[in-house]
């Protein structure tokens, strides 16, 4: 069974950088889909409070007869939960869900800047760190200035920035910026939510490996040291998306995936202004 490459943080953690997301699966079903994945050979797990399906990620964890430490697991805080206090307690909450002791890396999910309370937010995190509960912490959907704001006021970089990255939608400049801090970036909604799959550069690219278009997707992200969590509730695309260390792409191929990007190829909801709350 392949496995997959580890990323070393800034803080000196490891983290596979192929993993499995499960954003969207109910959490009845989460626990099966976790094992397949599990079995196809994936040992990083991304799940978030806002998914609403800890409970069942904790369930397949404890039944995948793995040893706790082989298995890297990632949640997120949700944004009715930001501020000090709250993120405390809304961190418990996650851990007696998974039913875990420590937990790998935990995010704040949204910056949330109308509300100003993500610094505080980020100290209670570090608070947890130093305690030792939580191995490694970073932050998702933060921009520059959200960045340099918490990194500012209490001198902890984070050691990763989820944002959403595929071919059609880069982030480059963010992407440099995490760069030049030490920030790993990670890429969440990384097949463009199947949209570009159909793309004559990806299934040309797809056709001359023997492969599908997602996998080419997940390679280019491979080889551009993103970590990504491609999710799939179909067994056989599960494995297949783990399918991806037995080719490389070429440089010209990189480079046509390269020329997809669209300043305007945003899925999801933009940091700057998002306010769900």
């Amino acid at each position: 069974m392949a496995s997959t490459p580890l990323i070393t943080l800034n803080d000196g953690v490891t983290i596979p950088q192929l993993g499995f997301g499960v954003w969207q699966i109910p959490d009845e079903e989460v626990a099966e889909k976790v094992r397949v994945a599990l079995e196809a050979g994936y040992r990083h797990i991304d799940t978030a409070k806002a998914y609403r399906n800890e409970s069942g990620v904790g369930e397949a964890l404890r039944s995948s007869g793995l040893a706790r430490d082989d298995i890297f697991v990632t949640t997120k805080l949700w944004n009715t939960d930001q501020g000090y206090d709250s993120t405390l307690a809304a961190f418990d909450g996650s851990m007696e869900r998974l039913g875990l002791d420590v937990l790998d890396l935990y995010l704040i999910h949204w910056p949330q800047p109308m509300f100003d309370d993500y610094l505080d937010t980020w100290k209670a995190m570090v608070k947890l760190k130093e305690d030792g509960r939580i191995r490694s912490i970073g932050v998702s959907n933060f921009l520059p200035e959200h960045l340099d704001k918490i990194i500012g006021e209490t001198g902890v970089v984070p050691s990763v920035n989820q944002i959403e990255v595929h071919p059609r939608f880069q982030q480059r400049e963010l992407r440099a910026f995490c760069a030049e801090k030490g920030i790993a970036v990670e890429g969440w909604s990384p097949l463009g939510r199947g949209n570009m799959l159909e793309d004559p550069s990806i299934t040309a690219i797809a056709s001359a490996h023997g492969k599908t278009a997602a996998q080419v997707v997940i390679r280019w992200h491979l080889q551009h040291g993103n970590i990504l969590f491609p999710k799939s509730v179909t067994p056989s695309r599960i494995r297949e998306n783990f399918e991806v260390f037995d080719f490389e792409l070429s440089a010209d191929q990189i480079a046509a995936l390269d020329a997809m990007d669209d300043p305007e190829g945003r899925t999801g909801p933009n940091p700057a202004t998002f306010d769900l709350r």
